[in-house]
């Protein structure tokens, strides 16, 4: 897929585009944020324009053209192996079966790095989830990063940069990717994966900006996750007393988390957490007095109205109740915590 095809993002993409047309593309990259929203995609689009036999370029000075000033062609003989992923010198590195990028998958990159390319012009290593990548996995990914090999580039993707350590994150400049819309979340999954335009716009308005948690789960899913994560807020805005919100999220993971496998039963609750983030920002952008036309719940708006209401309390609890949720996934997904325990201690926090 060329640059000009992927959905949103198009500052970060003409950014990237006109560095690789101009010989200044760092050799080694972060692209960081959410999950699911297409960091990996860029990457791949990113590895035909760099090796495309028959790029394509722009105009800077074409009005009204959305197209990035450099880009892949998309049909010659790299770009066609690059977007089936059969291309020798483009190599994507992803999370084995234990859920973890290893250090013998970084010495294998280490090993094919030292060779100069021979199917095209530049080599192009791609982490995906570099979160996952094991300590000592790191640190020898760290000797590549300190002096990058010839006629490569090396970028490391990942929805979860601060798990990686400091010394990695210091030698690879971060481009920060953000949400898609609601609007471009549907286009996508009525253009790329056959959903009906209404079903398309239902689970795209509740996905939460994310393409990725929009396939994973169906609409169903999605609802029954928001709710669970506004009722959540709701109990936790209307009383202080520990014993009540306790009660309460045991009869909400009761009801909307509790899956017959602890998997299940965990994928559900990070879904629930991912839910009740979108809400909060939401909540501190009414708050703000922000342009309502940016809320990614735009159809929970009169409820939103009313958790802003019980939220404002002149401090920052919206964005101290963020900052627990994030860390209660952070705890879930990375620590591998006990879902209630964690649903415990994140109700007592909101």
């Amino acid at each position: 897929m060329p640059l000009r095809a992927v959905t949103g993002h198009r500052p970060l993409i003409k950014l990237l585009a006109r560095a690789v047309s101009r010989g200044t593309l760092p050799p080694t990259l972060l692209f960081a944020g959410p999950e699911g929203v297409g960091k990996r995609t860029v990457a791949l689009a990113l590895a035909q324009a760099i090796n495309c036999e028959t790029p394509e370029q722009t105009p800077v000075s074409s009005k009204g053209d959305d197209r990035s000033e450099f880009d892949a062609c998309g049909v010659c003989q790299n770009c066609k192996r690059i977007e089936r992923r059969l291309h020798s010198e483009v190599l994507l590195v992803e999370p084995n079966d234990k859920g973890h990028i290893s250090v013998d998958q970084v010495r294998e990159v280490s090993r094919q790095a030292q060779y100069r390319p021979f199917e095209g012009r530049t080599r192009v290593v791609i982490l995906d989830q570099a979160d996952r990548l094991r300590p000592e996995a790191q640190s020898a990914l760290l000797k590549i990063l300190e002096e990058p090999p010839s006629a490569s580039v090396i970028i490391l993707v990942s929805s979860r940069p601060d798990a990686l350590f400091p010394t990695v994150l210091s030698r690879c400049p971060r481009l920060r990717f953000g949400r898609l819309t609601a609007a471009e979340v549907a286009e996508l999954l009525v253009r790329d994966h056959g959903y009906g335009e209404g079903d398309a716009h239902s689970v795209a308005v509740t996905a939460d900006g994310s393409l990725g948690l929009a396939l994973r789960l169906d609409s169903d899913d999605l609802a029954s996750a928001r709710e669970c994560a506004s009722r959540s807020l709701h109990s936790s805005a209307t009383t202080t007393d520990s014993k009540r919100r306790l009660a309460a999220i045991k009869e909400l993971f009761k009801e909307f988390v509790e899956r017959k496998s602890p998997s299940a039963t965990r994928e559900a609750f990070a879904l629930m957490l991912q839910a009740m983030m979108s809400l909060l920002r939401d909540i501190g952008l009414v708050n703000s007095r922000a342009d309502r036309k940016a809320l990614a719940n735009s159809d929970l708006e009169s409820e939103l109205t009313q958790l802003a209401a019980d939220y404002d309390d002149g401090s920052d609890r919206v964005l101290n109740a963020f900052s627990s949720v994030d860390q209660a996934l952070d705890a879930l997904t990375v620590r591998n915590a006990n879902p209630k325990i964690v649903a415990d201690w994140l109700m007592l926090q909101l």
